[in-house]
C-alpha cells in the first residue's frame, strides 16, 4: 500500500484523465436522451409506461446498485471492476443506439445502469487509493465532480447539435471510444487496489439494499410523474422497510456489505447531507429552469443548452479552485458559505420566475451551478477522504448514493410542489365550446396548456397563454424559494457539525 506521504506523479494525472472521461459520460448520459424522446417515440413507438422506462431506467439501475458496486470493488479489486464495468457499459450503449424495439431499448438501458453503477465508486475509490497526499487528493477529487457536473450541464448541449445530424441512438454511441480508451488504458496507468481481509459478500443483503434502493427510487420517480398515489406511497414505504432490514443486518455481520461505522465520522456524516441537499435542490429547480427557457422563452432545445454553458463554466472554475482553497481556509468553511451562495442563486431565481426574466434566470442559475461546485468537490473528499483506503469503494458508493437520491428527492419535492401550484392556476370548466376540455389538458403541464392554446380562438387561447404561463411561473417561484430555504439550512447545519472536523 503506498505510503501516506507519497505524492502522485505524471503517471497518476494521466491516470486522473482516463477516469474523468467516464465520469464525464456516465453524467451527460442521466440528461442527453430528453432531447431524444419525441424521435424515437415516433420510431419505435412506445407507451406511455415504456417511455417512462426508458428514461428512468438508466437511474434507477445506478442507484439500486451503487452500493453492491462499491463494496464487490473492495473485494474483487477496482480496477478490475472498472475494466469489467466499462466493457459492459460499451456493449449494452451499441446496443441501445440500434434498439428495434422499446423492450430492447428499456433492457439496454438496464445493463448501462448496472455497468454504469460499476464505473461511479471505481472512479473515485481509485482516485483516493493513486492520490493519497491530502492537497493532490482534494484536487484530484474536485476534477473529478467537476467533470460529472459538467457532464450532467452539456447533456442538453450534446444531444442536440447530434440530433440536428443524426438518428436518436447516436446520442449513445459516444460511450464506444471512451470505454475502449478506458480498457486500453486501464492496466497502464490504474493500480490495482482492493481490501485482502474482505470476505465473501452477503447475498442477503445485496438483494435487500438493491430492492429497497429500486422501490425507494421508484417511490419517489412515481410521485414527481403522478403525485402522491397509493403505488408511489406503498413502494416507499417498502424500500424504507427493506432498507431497515438491510442496516440491522449489517450491524450483526462480522464482513459487512455496508461498513456502519462509517457514519461514525462527522465529516462523513454531514458530507452526506451537504452532498444530498446540494443536489436536491438542483436536481428539483433544473426542472424547472429548463422549461422556462423553451417554453416560456421560446428558445430550441440546443440554444436553450448553450445558454446554460455560463452556469457549467462558473461549476467548473469554482470547483477547480475550491481543493486550492481549502488549503488556506477550512473546508467546512468553504462548504458552508459555498450552500449559502448557491441559496442567494435561488432567490435570484425566484424573483427572475416573477418577472419572466430570461437573463435573471441565467444569472440566478449561474450563481446557484457557482456555490454547487465547491460543495459536490469538498463535500466528496469529505467523505471519500475520512474513510481508511479498504473501504474507500463503500465511501464512494456512499456519496454517489446520496447524490443520487439527492437528485430523485428534489423531481419529486420540488417538482411536486411546482406541479400542485400550477394546476391550482388553471381554472377548470367553461361554458365556451371545447374550451373545457382545452383547459383540462393544459391543467397537467405547461407544454400541454401551450399545445392547447393553439385550439382554441386567438383572444381565448392568449387567455389560456397566460394563465399557464403565470401558474408556472408561481410554481417557478415557490419550488426556488424552498431550495434556497433547503441550502440555507444545510449551509447552518454542515458549519455545526463539522466545526471540529478537519480534512487533513
Amino acid at each position: 500500500m503506498t505510503p501516506p506521504t507519497t505524492r502522485a506523479g505524471a503517471k497518476e494525472w494521466l491516470g486522473l484523465a482516463v477516469l474523468a472521461l467516464p465520469t464525464l459520460l456516465l453524467a451527460l448520459d442521466i440528461t442527453v436522451l430528453h432531447l431524444g424522446v419525441p424521435r424515437l417515440s415516433a420510431d419505435l413507438r412506445p407507451t406511455s409506461t415504456q417511455l417512462l422506462w426508458i428514461i428512468d431506467i438508466y437511474g434507477f439501475m445506478i442507484a439500486g446498485f451503487l452500493v453492491t458496486m462499491g463494496s464487490l470493488g473492495d473485494r474483487i479489486g477496482r480496477r478490475r471492476l472498472l475494466v469489467l464495468g466499462a466493457a459492459a457499459f460499451g456493449v449494452a450503449s451499441a446496443a441501445a443506439a440500434f434498439s428495434a424495439t422499446a423492450e430492447m431499448l428499456i433492457a439496454s438501458r438496464a445493463v448501462m445502469g448496472i455497468a454504469g453503477a460499476t464505473l461511479m465508486p471505481s472512479t473515485l475509490a481509485l482516485i483516493s487509493n493513486m492520490f493519497r497526499d491530502p492537497h493532490q487528493r482534494g484536487l484530484a477529487i474536485g476534477i473529478w465532480a467537476t467533470m460529472f457536473s459538467a457532464g450532467i450541464a452539456l447533456g442538453p448541449i450534446v444531444g442536440g447539435a447530434l440530433l440536428e445530424h443524426f438518428w436518436w441512438g447516436s446520442v449513445f454511441l459516444l460511450g464506444l471510444p471512451v470505454m475502449l480508451l478506458l480498457l486500453i488504458a486501464a492496466p497502464l496507468l490504474l493500480p490495482e487496489y482492493r481490501d485482502r481481509t474482505a470476505g465473501r459478500p452477503d447475498l442477503v443483503s445485496v438483494g435487500l439494499i438493491i430492492a429497497a434502493m429500486l422501490t425507494l427510487t421508484f417511490g419517489i420517480k412515481e410521485s414527481a410523474v403522478h403525485g402522491i398515489s397509493p403505488l408511489a406511497t406503498a413502494s416507499g414505504l417498502v424500500g424504507l422497510l427493506l432498507g431497515s432490514l438491510f442496516v440491522r443486518r449489517q450491524g450483526r455481520l462480522a464482513d459487512p456489505l455496508l461498513d456502519l461505522r462509517l457514519f461514525a465520522n462527522p465529516a462523513v456524516r454531514a458530507g452526506l447531507v451537504a452532498l444530498l441537499i446540494s443536489t436536491l435542490a438542483i436536481g428539483g429547480i433544473y426542472l424547472f429552469l429548463t422549461q422556462h427557457l423553451q417554453l416560456v422563452a421560446g428558445h430550441p432545445p440546443l440554444v436553450s443548452g448553450l445558454l446554460l454553458l455560463p452556469g457549467a463554466a462558473a461549476l467548473i472554475v469554482a470547483s477547480v479552485l475550491a481543493p486550492i482553497l481549502a488549503r488556506r481556509v477550512r473546508p467546512v468553511l468553504i462548504v458552508s458559505i459555498s450552500l449559502a451562495v448557491s441559496a442567494a442563486g435561488f432567490v435570484i431565481l425566484a424573483r427572475a420566475a416573477v418577472e419572466a426574466d430570461t437573463v435573471l434566470v441565467l444569472v440566478g442559475f449561474a450563481v446557484a451551478y457557482a456555490g454547487i461546485g465547491p460543495v459536490t468537490a469538498l463535500a466528496t473528499d469529505l467523505v471519500v477522504g475520512s474513510a481508511p483506503p479498504e473501504r474507500a469503494g463503500s465511501a464512494s458508493a456512499l456519496s454517489e448514493t446520496s447524490t443520487e437520491i439527492g437528485v430523485s428527492l428534489g423531481i419529486a419535492v420540488m417538482g411536486s410542489v411546482g406541479v400542485a401550484i400550477y394546476r391550482a392556476g388553471i381554472p377548470q370548466g367553461s361554458d365556451a365550446e371545447g374550451t373545457a376540455d382545452a383547459f383540462g389538458s393544459a391543467a397537467e403541464t405547461l407544454a400541454a396548456a401551450l399545445q392547447a392554446s393553439d385550439t382554441l380562438p386567438a383572444a381565448q387561447g392568449d387567455a389560456l397563454r397566460a394563465l399557464a404561463t403565470d401558474a408556472f411561473a408561481a410554481g417557478f417561484e415557490v419550488s426556488a424559494w424552498l431550495g434556497a430555504a433547503l441550502l440555507i439550512a444545510a449551509s447552518a447545519v454542515t458549519l455545526t457539525a463539522l466545526r471540529r472536523a478537519r480534512v487533513e
